[in-house]
């Protein structure tokens, strides 16, 4: 899905059919898909109420959709106790409400206040230095996670999350290149010899 927006009535006569739809997909937890022209092609849109307000998600057609497949990563496996981390873990983190620090649009306050900034003819405020790149272990990530809401919940701490070993690849014995060649030289050498006569 792309892009959403809200729908209003755009006339007094189009009221009543709004309400009616608005109030028939809430009560029913449905959503509509709708079809509408614009930049002169047809095209899918998902209704939805938020709000008692018609919200539309742009879709997109099947060939405007990229095979899945060309993005799959490398086939891996997971562990039965690697999902139960995951989902410990997505437990810790669920929340009943988008709000706060973390749903918070950083960039366009930033953007504002540069704006208003040079508007007032005064120096931008100065953006701080981001921390160097960190190699982030996941797996010890999730262990910790999971460890800390076990802790919080008086749970003893049973299940661990561990990384399986990568398969060891078999070194295949080669000699040096200067040896044998060394080798190779020694051997003609001694076969042009004669043996001394006593």
């Amino acid at each position: 899905m792309g892009e959403g927006y809200y729908l209003a009535p755009s006339e007094r006569v189009a009221a009543k059919p709004y309400k009616l739809l608005v109030q028939a997909l809430s009560r029913s937890s449905r959503v509509a898909v709708a079809k509408w022209a614009w930049h002169g092609r047809e095209r899918l849109g998902l209704l939805r109420v938020r709000d008692d307000v018609l919200v539309m998600h742009v879709m997109r057609w099947p060939d405007e959709i990229r095979d899945p497949a060309e993005l799959l990563p490398p086939t891996v496996e997971v562990s039965e106790d690697e999902i139960k981390g995951a989902l410990a873990l997505m437990d810790t983190m669920t929340v009943d409400a988008l709000e706060g620090p973390d749903f918070v649009d950083h960039y366009t306050e930033a953007l504002e206040q540069v704006i208003e900034a040079k508007r007032d003819h005064r120096e931008p405020p100065k953006v701080p230095e981001a921390e160097p790149g960190r190699v982030l272990d996941l797996m010890a990530a999730l262990n910790a996670s999971v460890q800390k809401a076990k802790q919080a919940r008086g749970e003893g701490q049973e299940a661990e999350v561990r990384e399986m070993p990568a398969p060891k690849k078999k070194a295949a014995k080669k000699q040096p290149a200067k040896k044998a060649a060394a080798k190779k030289t020694t051997g003609k050498k001694t076969a042009g010899r004669r043996p001394r006569s006593a």
